[in-house]
């Protein structure tokens, strides 16, 4: 049991009035501390913790037997590749490799607002444009960004990519482990 002592308070020493000495007083702290625990245990069972912030991700099923390729024709002029090398490189280029548009040779870039977002955002208007200008123009239209890490990258530029493009705001975009021959020798002059 716990108690809280006052201490003596009893008559003056030395002359003077006699006065009767008074009984110490004692306070049980029992239930205040039962009240604490108690309190300490509905806040607790009651708060909500943070929760973890994530990015969703459309996966495909893990159901393989019916798993169909198809080939989807996409609009050159919307789709935008990026090559993820060692040591945080990047390469991205415009449409395919084979025949890449004017202006959409493979290009190195770097990492943040200066870099990757720019030329992200710099795409995003200019499909956007185009999209407006084409007659079968769809609701969904806009850039699509394939993300090709190789290997050697970390996950942490992957990270940082998908990040920018949440950023950009980039309708459609997907991560990819198939790399061509001549993506893998852009990944290789990268990584040297």
């Amino acid at each position: 049991m716990a108690e809280l002592n006052t201490g003596d308070s009893g008559g003056k020493k030395g002359g003077g009035k006699v006065r009767s000495k008074k009984s110490n007083a004692k306070v049980d702290l029992t239930a205040m501390v039962d009240l604490a625990f108690l309190l300490i245990t509905f806040f607790m069972l009651t708060t909500s913790l943070s929760k973890p912030q994530s990015m969703d991700l459309g996966l495909p099923d893990k159901n393989d037997s019916t798993k169909i390729d198809v080939d989807i024709k996409v609009d050159q002029k919307r789709t935008m590749t990026i090559l993820m090398g060692k040591d945080n490189k990047i390469k991205w280029f415009h449409g395919l490799l084979e025949s890449p548009e004017p202006n959409g040779a493979p290009t190195n870039t770097i990492y943040g607002k200066n870099g990757l977002r720019k030329e992200i955002l710099k795409r995003v208007k200019s499909v956007e444009e185009y999209c407006k200008t084409r007659p079968n123009n769809k609701k969904g239209d806009g850039l699509i960004v394939i993300i090709k890490p190789s290997k050697k990258s970390t996950y942490r530029n992957l990270v940082d990519v998908l990040d920018e493009m949440a950023i950009s705001k980039v309708p459609t975009y997907a991560i990819v482990n198939e790399i061509t021959s001549e993506e893998q020798k852009l990944v290789d002059e990268m990584n040297k």
